[in-house]
């Protein structure tokens, strides 16, 4: 079904948080709603486990109410198996949207012909958003994707109208191809032609690290909204400076670093918490949780090496310590 998202619209350009696996917890998006993210959207989830309802996979996918709008992001490799997990998403958690992964570069996913491999398959990637969105009655249905395969195989615009053609309703461009991966630059020139091809929103994604680069690329490229990834990983103010530079407002202070570390400590004990509400048993160990937290110390005095003994940290209690010893 196609429907216009509210959250677009003149003069509004909506900041959505990049899904990442392993890092956009449930926790750390309520971080980056908090410091002015508009737009949530899961860490991706594969169509399989969902519908053998494998509970891990369900709970990385848990949010509230106060993440939303929501989207729940999945990837899969038949359209027989997507239309069904959706319609359970729609049944069971009632999104805002759901977005549909056509641009994880991760081996095991497109060594199954799902994320960025059906960059090369356009007849069943439609095939598969057309599935998706007979399969839902009342959820808005979205796409992520990359620019293509590689430099040789741009797909990006003939993929976008593939899109805009089955009924999504907004479409987010990874400026980079599946072999660069995360290396070298995002082409926004590349993300600027989709954004003129095509009538639904586009949102872009990559190298948005600051206010004025943020600013820059949204008055230059034509799209609706910015995605941000992995600049707002330990920098959830990241989207409280974009949306002033946005406005043509003061940019907001740098955080010092006892604020860093109290928002380090602060999701340190949310995660916490949630796993075991979760009954998700670690036993007290936090090492589960060390490479989320690692990102919040790249701003601090001697990084790596407070990385190298925030890894030595095995409870809670010890990452307390080090952050106090730190502060003194």
């Amino acid at each position: 079904m196609a429907s216009t998202l509210p959250w677009f619209g003149k003069d509004r350009c909506p900041l959505y948080l990049a899904p990442m696996a392993g890092f956009t917890d449930i926790a750390f998006r309520q971080l980056c709603k908090t410091h002015g993210a508009d737009v949530m959207v899961t860490e991706f989830v594969q169509s399989e486990p969902l519908i053998r309802d494998v509970a891990r996979t369900w709970h990385a996918i848990d949010f509230t109410e106060a993440q939303r709008p929501m989207g729940l992001q999945i990837f899969g490799a038949t359209p027989e198996s997507m239309a069904k997990a959706a319609r359970l998403l729609e049944e069971r958690l009632r999104p805002d949207f759901i977005d549909i992964n056509f641009g994880c570069p991760a081996h095991n996913v497109v060594e199954q012909n799902a994320g960025a491999g059906l960059l090369r398959c356009p007849e069943l990637l439609q095939d598969i958003v057309e599935a998706v969105i007979q399969a839902v009655e009342r959820t808005p249905i979205t796409a992520k994707m990359r620019l293509g395969w590689d430099r040789d195989h741009i797909v990006a615009v003939d993929v976008a109208r593939r899109l805009e053609d089955a009924g999504v309703c907004a479409i987010a461009v990874h400026g980079r191809t599946k072999v660069q991966g995360y290396s070298g630059e995002a082409d926004w020139d590349e993300i600027a032609k989709v954004a003129s091809s095509v009538r639904v929103p586009v949102i872009g994604n990559g190298d948005i690290r600051n206010g004025e680069m943020a600013l820059k690329r949204y008055c230059e490229s034509g799209v609706a909204g910015l995605m941000i990834g992995r600049a707002a990983l330990g920098n959830p103010w990241l989207f409280a400076e974009i949306k002033a530079a946005l406005r043509g407002e003061a940019l907001p202070d740098v955080p010092s670093d006892n604020v860093r570390w109290d928002m380090l400590l602060d999701y340190a004990r949310i995660l916490m918490s949630q796993q075991e509400h979760s009954h998700r048993i670690h036993g007290g160990d936090v090492r589960w949780m060390l490479t989320r937290l690692h990102p919040f110390t790249h701003q601090l005095p001697g990084s790596r090496k407070l990385r190298a003994r925030l890894s030595s940290c095995r409870t809670l209690e010890e990452i307390c310590a080090l952050a106090d010893e730190c502060r003194r």
